[in-house]
């Protein structure tokens, strides 16, 4: 779930961040990231390559990580883009006889790919579709339209060894395909003795058939021992309940498949339910958060399991509730969730949730949530999560006594970092952190992410006293934190209230090529970093800005070990931007795209840092009938400015307008002249709906200014882009 902004309006504003989770299914043998401990992330039944590294006739797209992009969701974010006749063909890695493609297709299409083994094109072809792509959640602050790719699953019908070429062909439908995930899947299994067969109570493992009722009639018949799911393929048209005391066993999750958007709806059980060894696909296509579209909604009851599962296009994999004492949760597979993939949902007590991999979810990968009481005692271990793409890596929201262990994390995209470590609570009443928060030995590759809401980055590992102070024992140790876009630790009061963050130690971590800085520290309070390293550092080694400016600093203290990230970020008003120190001038480069952007007044939604987010199709509007309006971007240094791009949304919806403006800088944000004086400026969208201003040779600023007097088309000053360039 994610929260909604304050009222509070400033652009060092923190957003809300989201807070359901989604169990993904995995990151990528071939990052090459290097590990903080030798076994960071899941045990993995497969290995995985990255369709950029194939063999390819088709157009490889990315990196880049400007949400709402394609290949901002891929895994590397990078993929290779297929149209009709092309193909990517990889060298297999390792023993296999399936594989599971990652794919995108354009919204509304679908398709086929052809299938080829070593040249020899197979009768299979696998089917793509957008059907579960393409998710909207416009009532969640920041959010655009997301979840581009999905998983497509095929038996091979024949064994291939390393070396053996697979090649996917493009047979019409432009498909864009981004991992490929080569398994030797196991003979179905034989029926357990003394079990009870869901095809004995009437099944059909055709798929044609209603199969509830014998689902629950085997379950009943079972109490104490085992319902088997023979291989086939069995359609639930509602929900169970009622289970306890009992174990639903298939031959295996490529092999037993059930077909539900809701498998387990309840709210309590005495417990000892074990769920293993079979697939469930939902048919969720689009992210409803009053309809418990999930594989397990509520209580397991106590000392309970689910392991070996394949959980698919459905909203939630696992949303926790009541009594799930001692529950183990491990090695599934939880794919393409539009929201969470598991949610400690408050009470949980010994929870373990390990060696389990996720990909593609619309939100949190997994979270605890300490809603109602505090999760106590409870674990994220040994997981490798990829490309949750609304959201956090791992999110711990309050809870007491919990631990973050050795999970591999890669390619956050936007509200979300790798691992948040918070007092968001979302709703009442809520258990804040205590005790002591483990975070130990975790790997996080191209995590963190730049917050659309105010344009504002987020850490790879983020510590947030949110809606409260944070004031347990957080230790942050053996980390590892790679190609972060942004920054690697932040320490942060995202509420915007200005809530200390407390006891925090961050002891052996190693950070490589982080875009900006190390530490961006922007609460009051005080940590302790030793034994930190750091190499290749984008802008510089500490950003430390509390926010509200008068809360109180935040006290850094050097352990000792500490090297490569020396350097302070020295001017308060403007944020690090990602880049391996200052590159020279760079004519065609845009001086404001993402720069901080304030504004005289604002409309709703349409905030200043819309106008400078690189996408023409959002935009700033000012105060409805208040000129004259302001629009101010800080260039972060004094620049040459020679040329100014002004943009409107290019929709015919836009009709044409003249915009009356001046033109003024500043060097130092205080005292500003006039640059260009007040003129009129016509946006048509039959031209682009773009004017460009030409600015005097000899001119400076830092500070760029456009005064608004007038708008012929509305009664406010309206830019989708300002533009700043040199020549």
């Amino acid at each position: 779930m994610h929260g909604t902004t304050r009222t509070v309006r400033s652009v060092r504003r923190m957003p809300a961040i989201g807070a359901a989770v989604a169990l993904a299914a995995g990151m990528l043998v071939t990052l090459g990231a290097p590990a903080a401990h030798a076994d960071a992330g899941a045990s993995l039944p497969f290995t995985s390559v990255e369709a950029e590294s194939a063999t390819t006739n088709g157009t490889k797209i990315g990196p880049d990580y400007t949400q709402g992009s394609l290949a901002s969701e891929a895994s590397g974010r990078q993929a290779v883009r297929l149209t009709s006749g092309q193909r990517v063909e990889f060298t297999v890695p390792r023993a296999a006889n399936a594989v599971n493609l990652a794919y995108s297709v354009p919204d509304g299409q679908s398709g086929t790919l052809n299938v080829y083994v070593n040249g020899t094109r197979l009768t299979k072809t696998l089917a793509v579709t957008s059907k579960y792509s393409y998710v909207d959640t416009g009532w969640i602050p920041g959010a655009r339209t997301h979840h581009f790719f999905d998983n497509a699953r095929l038996l091979l019908g024949q064994n291939v060894q390393p070396g053996d070429r697979i090649a996917f062909e493009s047979t019409g439908t432009q498909v864009t395909v981004d991992v490929a995930d080569f398994e030797q899947v196991a003979a179905a299994a034989s029926q357990p003795a003394g079990s009870v067969s869901v095809t004995s109570k009437g099944a059909d493992p055709s798929g044609q058939g209603d199969s509830t009722q014998a689902f629950r009639d085997a379950i009943a018949a079972a109490q104490g021992g085992v319902v088997w799911i023979p291989p086939g393929d069995y359609r639930l048209t509602s929900s169970l309940s009622g289970v306890q005391n009992v174990t639903l066993q298939g031959a295996g999750s490529w092999w037993s498949v059930v077909h539900t958007s809701r498998f387990i709806d309840q709210s309590g059980s005495s417990g000892n339910v074990h769920i293993k060894d079979f697939a469930v696909l939902g048919e969720v296509t689009e992210r409803v958060d009053s309809s418990p579209d999930n594989f397990v909604n509520g209580s397991l009851g106590p000392n309970s399991s689910v392991s070996g599962m394949w959980i698919q296009h459905l909203k939630v994999g696992l949303w926790l509730t009541g009594n799930n004492d001692n529950l183990v949760v491990e090695n599934n597979r939880i794919l393409d969730t539009t929201a969470d993939g598991l949610n400690l949902n408050g009470t949980a007590k010994g929870v373990r949730v390990r060696n389990n991999f996720l990909r593609n979810q619309g939100d949190d990968a997994l979270a605890m949530w300490s809603l109602y009481s505090p999760d106590t005692d409870s674990s994220f271990e040994n997981n490798t999560i990829s490309q949750p793409n609304l959201a956090n890596g791992i999110a711990i929201y309050g809870g007491t006594d919990l631990a973050v262990r050795n999970n591999l994390i890669s390619d956050t995209n936007a509200l979300g970092s790798g691992i948040a470590i918070s007092n968001q609570k979302f709703l009442d009443p809520f258990s804040p952190l205590a005790g002591t928060i483990t975070v130990d030995g975790n790997t996080l590759v191209r995590t963190g992410a730049m917050n659309p809401n105010w344009n504002h980055p987020m850490g790879a590992l983020r510590v947030d006293s949110y809606d409260s102070a944070i004031n347990a024992t957080v230790n942050i140790t053996n980390t590892t934190i790679t190609d972060s876009p942004y920054s690697a630790f932040e320490f942060v009061s995202g509420g915007g209230q200005g809530y200390p963050v407390r006891n925090v130690t961050v002891d052996g971590a190693t950070v490589r090529n982080t875009g900006t800085v190390v530490v961006q520290a922007e609460a009051p309070g005080a940590a302790t970093l030793r034994n930190v390293t750091a190499t290749s550092v984008g802008s510089a080694g500490v950003y430390n800005c509390p926010y509200p400016a008068n809360s109180g600093g935040f006290a850094l203290t050097d352990g000792g070990g500490n090297s490569g990230w020396n350097s302070t970020w020295s001017d308060c008003s403007t944020w690090p931007q990602p880049g391996q120190g200052n590159p020279p001038p760079d004519p065609g480069r845009n001086l404001a795209k993402g720069r901080p952007a304030t504004a005289s007044g604002s409309q709703d939604v349409y905030t200043p840092g819309k106008a400078v987010d690189g996408d023409a199709n959002s935009y700033w509007e000012s105060t409805n009938n208040a000129f004259p309006q302001s629009f101010t971007v800080d260039l972060g240094s004094s620049q040459a400015v020679r040329r100014l791009v002004l943009k409107l949304p290019p929709l015919s919806a836009w009709q044409a307008r003249a915009q009356t403006l001046s033109v003024l800088g500043s060097t130092d944000g205080s005292g500003y002249t006039t640059v260009v004086g007040s003129a009129d400026y016509r946006f048509d969208p039959a031209t682009g709906n773009t004017v460009t201003v030409t600015l005097p040779g000899g001119t400076n600023l830092r500070y760029l200014r456009l005064n608004v007097t007038a708008n012929t088309g509305w009664p406010a000053a309206q830019f989708s882009e300002v533009e700043a360039y040199l020549s």
